[in-house]
């Protein structure tokens, strides 16, 4: 008796199910690996885009230094200047400085001690600037003009600045030291918008830092701001004053 049709059956069958337990443990292998990596971004940041940053900001810094040595105040500020008349010199110096920036130079540094941040600020917000750090918005004006500084950064890659965005309290400081000087701010509060909303980019007449980052991480369906208001300004050239109210 021909038994062949009754042997090729079952071995068909234990190769299906061999393929399928390959196939399972191959899924479950990529599962685990998928969320092993998850973990290790949410806790440490993505070390492959974070070791591209340091290097950029390594290169930031010789930059930066020269820029700092070779700045030269259009018009010093008098020993006598009143609190308007540094404020005004200071306006004008910002303005140059924003005239002149190339896109993703460094412009200064942040410095946010919430988030344990020290690092050199770009000018621009484009997809290599915010590989090379925080940036500021364009379309936004420098500090001591009066108006309003956007500055957004990444939460999970590249070195993710402001990864902890959302752990910041009203009164936490953040400083943004300048060539021609240093400003000190103070949080006020936050605000979550939808991705797409341009009007966080309008400013309102008065000088305001507002720090910008994908909400919530891994996803960018929304952006976080933290809004933050002038408390004192150390001109390079000049005495500290509080800014008015």
């Amino acid at each position: 008796m021909d038994t062949t049709g009754d042997t090729r059956i079952p071995k068909q069958m234990s190769v299906a199910r061999r393929a399928r337990r390959i196939l399972g443990n191959v899924l479950l292998a990529l599962g685990v690996s998928v969320l092993i990596w998850t973990v290790v971004v949410w806790r440490w940041n993505d070390p492959f885009t974070s070791l591209y940053t340091r290097w950029q900001q390594h290169k930031l810094v010789a930059a930066h230094a020269l820029i700092v040595e070779h700045y030269r105040p259009a018009k010093p500020i008098p020993v006598s200047a009143t609190r308007e008349e540094e404020a005004a010199t200071v306006a004008a110096e910002a303005r140059r400085m924003r005239a002149g920036a190339a896109t993703g130079a460094p412009i200064g540094r942040i410095e946010v001690p919430r988030l344990h941040l020290n690092m050199l600020m770009v000018n621009g917000t484009d997809h290599d600037s915010l590989r090379r750090g925080p940036g500021r918005d364009q379309r936004t004006y420098m500090p001591g003009q009066g108006q309003l500084i956007y500055i957004a950064g990444h939460r999970t890659t590249y070195l993710a600045p402001f990864s902890a965005i959302d752990q910041m309290r009203p009164g936490d400081r953040i400083t943004l030291v300048m060539p021609y000087g240093t400003f000190v701010y103070s949080v006020t509060g936050h605000r979550i918008v939808d991705a797409n909303d341009l009007s966080v980019l309008k400013s309102g007449g008065h000088e305001v830092v507002a720090l910008q980052a994908c909400h919530p991480r891994f996803f960018a369906s929304h952006r976080y701001i933290v809004w933050a208001k002038p408390i004192l300004v150390e001109p390079a050239k000049g005495r500290p004053y509080r800014p008015a109210s």
